[in-house]
């Protein structure tokens, strides 16, 4: 499996509290998964797929050296070192961890159950497999909007965002960062039949502040229309820190 590399060269696994979605606040266990099939011009990861050599932007403009990024692993390998942790939730995360399907139901055969709670984090482009989906306990499914700077062709997949607008074990959060954002959000809710009461609207940013000054007009757009608001926890907590 291609996990990201931390600075010392250990793959990027680390006990924290959830910091969006639905979970908010819970104890879980996080495994970053590189590689992305998108390019977010505001994504807080682009280590996981912002090369060097490649032509896509991004609010940083740094890119990185992918074989410094990312290390190989066999999922018999990751899944001993995820054991060590003894949390009841694992978190896979990425990037975009449903490039990795197979391996991941690989994985989660060598954990065993370890962990009862299993949660994927999507952005909505990639259906999972059969054999995936039915050891999934939550898909937090996050589809980009224009804001990202992804043209619609890559970002919006109607048989893929359809299928998650009928799964029971999908949420969404969607992105904002504009109020005029709303509007797109309430067009994609409605194309793809996904109920309001699973929706998750959580301010962009990376920083207390900027969240801070987001949630106040983004609030009351979520009591007007049945939304749920999000937050990044983990940002007001640690910042931008990366493994946390």
């Amino acid at each position: 499996m291609k996990v990201v590399r931390q600075a010392d060269g250990s793959p990027e696994i680390f006990a924290t509290l959830q910091g969006e979605g639905p979970s908010i606040g819970s104890p879980a266990v996080f495994l970053r998964l590189s590689l992305c099939n998108l390019h977010c011009q505001w994504c807080d990861t682009p280590y996981t797929w912002n090369w060097k050599g490649t032509p896509w932007s991004h609010d940083s403009v740094k890119k990185y050296d992918k074989h410094l990024e990312i290390i190989e692993l066999e999922p018999p390998s990751l899944s001993d070192l995820l054991k060590r942790l003894d949390l009841p939730r694992l978190i896979i995360t990425g990037g975009e961890p449903l490039l990795q399907d197979a391996a991941i139901v690989d994985l989660l055969a060598h954990l065993g159950g370890h962990f009862p709670f299993i949660e994927i984090e999507t952005n909505g482009t990639r259906r999972p497999s059969p054999a995936l989906a039915e050891q999934v306990t939550q898909f937090n499914v996050s589809p980009k909007l224009s804001n990202s700077g992804n043209d619609a062709s890559l970002r919006l997949n109607r048989e893929v965002l359809s299928w998650f607008g009928t799964a029971p074990s999908a949420f969404f959060k969607f992105v904002v960062a504009d109020p005029r954002d709303l509007d797109e959000v309430k067009s994609l809710i409605a194309d793809y039949g996904i109920p309001s009461s699973k929706v998750i609207l959580m301010p962009e940013g990376r920083s207390s502040s900027i969240l801070h000054e987001r949630a106040r007009w983004l609030a009351p757009l979520c009591q007007q229309n049945g939304f749920r608001l999000g937050d990044r926890l983990h940002v007001h907590l640690w910042g931008d820190e990366r493994g946390r």
